[in-house]
């Protein structure tokens, strides 16, 4: 049974209501305070990540390509699941069977299908992008996404990933990589694979979350080279260090700032002191 404080000062109903709204208003300033703290050190562990990984791999990097939006929409679409070269491949024979993008829209479709053999799925792949190409004409009346340069990058997005099979990764690689050179963070497999293992997001965040979350960790006012670079980076660590299975991480620059490194020492250490108890 609980005993109120004899001693406790009574206080009119009035004055009770205000007083746990205080308490409740300071409570969420701290959450709000604390929550500021959490982001301030992610995204310095960020910068340091991009520094140190750059310095590594030789910033400035130079982009690969000078397409057009709508060609590199093509490309991306093609690249899902599927290695660099042979979506290379399958690209390059869809430019040389077909005159112009409207060819590939009103293609055959068995026939795009096997032009682009080379890539993964192209059974999914090639209806998916003529599916593509004719609703952008639908809802442009033509076939360009030049449109796009005018817009600002949320909403550029945004008109993207409204088109079917376009996602978050799409949408970035349209502007980022596309002669539009626009600043929007592309997120594959390698590049979340080292953000949730150095900590810059947790393991429970899903690959499409991942694009915003990461993204605004970079510094406001980053152009689209400094973002190309920091996509580049990311990407080329997850495949020459941080390897899905047994990385390297001998050899890592930002082992002694990654929570995944911090884990496996110290669940290594009571296996070494058990073998020196031994």
């Amino acid at each position: 049974m609980m005993h109120s404080n004899p001693n406790a000062p009574i206080l009119p109903p009035a004055r009770a209501a205000v007083a746990d709204l205080s308490k409740t208003e300071n409570n969420l300033l701290d959450a709000q305070v604390q929550d500021n703290l959490i982001s301030a050190a992610l995204n310095q562990k960020a910068l340091e990540v991009h520094e140190r990984l750059c310095a590594l791999y030789r910033c400035p990097i130079a982009f690969f390509a000078e397409r057009d939006p709508l060609s590199e929409l093509v490309s991306s679409l093609l690249s899902h699941r599927t290695k660099n070269r042979d979506s290379a491949i399958a690209y390059q024979h869809l430019r040389q069977r077909f005159p112009s993008w409207e060819g590939v829209r009103d293609a055959d479709e068995a026939t795009v299908r096997a032009t682009i053999q080379s890539a993964t799925w192209p059974e999914q792949k090639a209806p998916r992008i003529q599916e593509v190409l004719r609703r952008i004409t639908e809802l442009k009346g033509q076939l360009s996404l030049a449109f796009l340069a005018s817009m600002t990058v949320p909403a550029a997005r945004e008109w993207l990933e409204q088109l079917p099979g376009v996602g978050p990764k799409t949408s970035a690689a349209t502007l980022l990589f596309s002669n539009l050179r626009r600043a929007a963070l592309p997120v594959d497999s390698h590049h979340y694979r080292v953000a949730v293992r150095v900590g810059l997001i947790p393991t429970t965040t899903s690959l499409i979350a991942a694009h915003r979350k990461l993204e605004a960790l970079l510094p406001v006012g980053w152009d689209a080279q400094r973002v190309y670079n920091h996509h580049e980076v990311m990407m080329l660590h997850g495949q020459r260090c941080c390897f899905f299975e047994r990385p390297a991480c001998e050899r890592c620059p930002v082992s002694d700032i990654c929570d995944f490194y911090k884990a496996q020492q110290s669940n290594s250490q009571p296996a070494r002191a058990a073998g020196r108890d031994a």
